[in-house]
């Protein structure tokens, strides 16, 4: 892999002993350029870092080393891990996002992505399930790299993971066998199945609305993109049980 290391970020640290790297968190800049981006996350008075950023041109910038913690996840959860930054590495990608005008990314920029995550893949045997975006492990607050990013691109490349979808008869025998075994409500069921695929549900308590509105969003920004609305509609909900009935087969 060929590198650009003329930039360097000082905003960095030792990762925690005993974490092992393996999630892969994708990120966007929002920010309107890449040299912009750069010296943000260059700048010692920011305290935030990525180990990689790719432009659009997909030039690939290597701004912490990989053996260090980045500061990129911040406050983040998945599957019981707390302190993401010290067993992850942070990839930024050039675009704006829906901060300002959230362009599409370029196919140059993904191939490159493509190249870089394969050889991180190799490198530290990353599982196809721990590809993720800033809002799959920090649902709440974050929205990157958003709905327009490629994850089906990145599964086609053995990249990532997407859930098979079963048939109606098979959905409907799994979802009345979930309700009956939890003997819960249906959205309780949700966030008990959202909770097994790796998603926070902490801050979600029995009348909170908003958040879990931002939790289905976040599941929607990366498993059902093309209709992103933060309601628990049958086809999000398929999805999510097909997901959920998947991973317990793993």
């Amino acid at each position: 892999m060929k590198f650009i290391n003329k930039y360097k970020s000082v905003n960095f640290n030792l990762r925690k002993k005993g974490h092992k790297i393996k999630y892969i968190i994708l990120h966007y800049t929002a920010i309107k350029t890449d040299y912009e981006a750069i010296q943000h996350l260059i700048d010692k008075k920011n305290k935030v870092s990525s180990h990689f950023l790719i432009n659009k041109k997909g030039r690939i910038f290597s701004l912490v080393d990989l053996k260090k913690r980045a500061w990129h996840a911040g406050k983040s959860f998945w599957k019981g891990d707390r302190d993401i930054n010290s067993n992850s590495i942070g990839i930024e990608l050039d675009n704006t996002g829906h901060y300002i005008n959230f362009e599409r990314y370029t196919k140059k920029q993904i191939d490159s992505l493509i190249k870089l995550l394969n050889f991180l893949k190799k490198k530290y045997d990353i599982d196809n399930l721990n590809f993720l975006g800033h809002s799959d492990i920090s649902p709440f607050r974050k929205s990157d790299p958003g709905e327009k990013f490629p994850w089906r691109e990145l599964f086609k490349n053995n990249l990532g993971f997407f859930p098979i979808e079963l048939t109606e008869g098979e959905y409907k025998k799994i979802k009345k066998q979930l309700k009956l075994k939890q003997n819960k409500s249906l959205k309780q069921s949700v966030l008990y199945m959202l909770s097994k695929i790796g998603y926070d549900i902490s801050q979600i308590e029995k009348n909170n609305k908003e958040n879990f509105f931002l939790l289905i969003r976040a599941y929607q920004m990366h498993f059902r993109q093309k209709l992103v609305n933060g309601k628990l509609d049958k086809e999000t909900l398929k999805l999510i049980i097909c997901h959920f009935n998947q991973i317990l087969t793993i």
